[in-house]
């Protein structure tokens, strides 16, 4: 197997159908209203706002523009509400300034010092933001994730990770932005710098310390079983670097799972006692 961008190629007509469906389907067994998101302005959640207007029409993808003082920045905002009128996603902004800053100070122990986990803060606030919409709109949170960021842990724990679906999960970030552009996303959204917004001047590449066109393809290798030494070869980049990514990727695993239990019964809730959500009434 040979790791070069044209291994991530794929049918993206194809993915782009199967995505749709998905979320057109999940709608609709949750008999729910519709969809709603986080848009950043940024190329995941561009991507996912616009693949969940495809599936059900934009009218029914809510699109939630939240900024807070310290991160804001005027072209993210400009950007999530373009990509909204191209494909007549609704949108409404939630400043959680004032919010942030009265929870902050309810926090004893608070270290203002602490960037990361005053950040993840604002990752858990804006997800209260998306749930209190779904629940008074009977709406399904549409997260917006992708594969590359999610193996690497590089997201908020029960904070940009919570949704009740992940339509674009399954596909690398350099994937995602030809996804983007197959679907008309703008090149300029496409390419984007990707932050979390997190903290100013934020940027994933400079903290995950290698570039997606790079990283997608150790992952890649990864994920199929391929040794180090194999990917270093074919790569010709140092083989500490792609031990370091596999064991982030592998000390990261308990933030992809649910919360661990012991096993003391039969079935245990989570483990192995899951049912289909489109299982026939009474059938349990």
């Amino acid at each position: 197997m040979k790791l070069t961008a044209a291994a991530l190629d794929t049918d993206f007509s194809e993915i782009q159908n199967r995505i749709c469906n998905f979320i057109k389907d999940y709608v609709k067994n949750a008999n729910a209203k519709g969809i709603v998101l986080g848009l950043s302005g940024g190329i995941d959640s561009s991507t996912t706002a616009v693949l969940s207007s495809l599936a059900i029409g934009g009218e029914k993808v809510l699109g939630l523009i939240i900024p807070e003082k310290e991160t804001v920045r005027q072209k993210d905002i400009d950007d999530a509400k373009a990509i909204a009128k191209q494909f007549n996603i609704q949108t409404q902004i939630c400043d959680i300034t004032e919010a942030l800053n009265n929870l902050y100070k309810s926090i004893p122990i608070l270290d203002q010092k602490e960037k990361l986990c005053k950040g993840n803060i604002k990752a858990r606030a804006r997800m209260i933001v998306l749930y209190y919409y779904a629940n008074i709109q009977n709406r399904i949170v549409c997260g917006s994730s992708d594969k590359s960021e999610t193996l690497m842990g590089y997201f908020t724990k029960w904070g940009d990770a919570a949704a009740d679906i992940t339509p674009i999960i399954d596909l690398y970030k350099t994937q995602v932005r030809k996804l983007a552009l197959h679907i008309g996303i703008p090149r300029e959204l496409a390419l984007k710098p990707s932050t979390p917004a997190l903290w100013p001047d934020q940027f994933a590449e400079a903290e995950l310390g290698i570039k997606y066109e790079i990283l997608d393809l150790i992952l890649y290798g990864l994920e199929r079983f391929m040794k180090a030494e194999e990917i270093e070869q074919q790569l010709k980049i140092d083989k500490t670097v792609i031990n370091s990514i596999k064991n982030r990727l592998v000390a990261n695993e308990h933030k992809r799972r649910m919360p661990m239990a012991p096993k003391l019964a039969f079935r245990t809730p989570g483990n192995d006692f899951r049912i289909p959500r489109n299982i026939i009434k009474g059938a349990i």
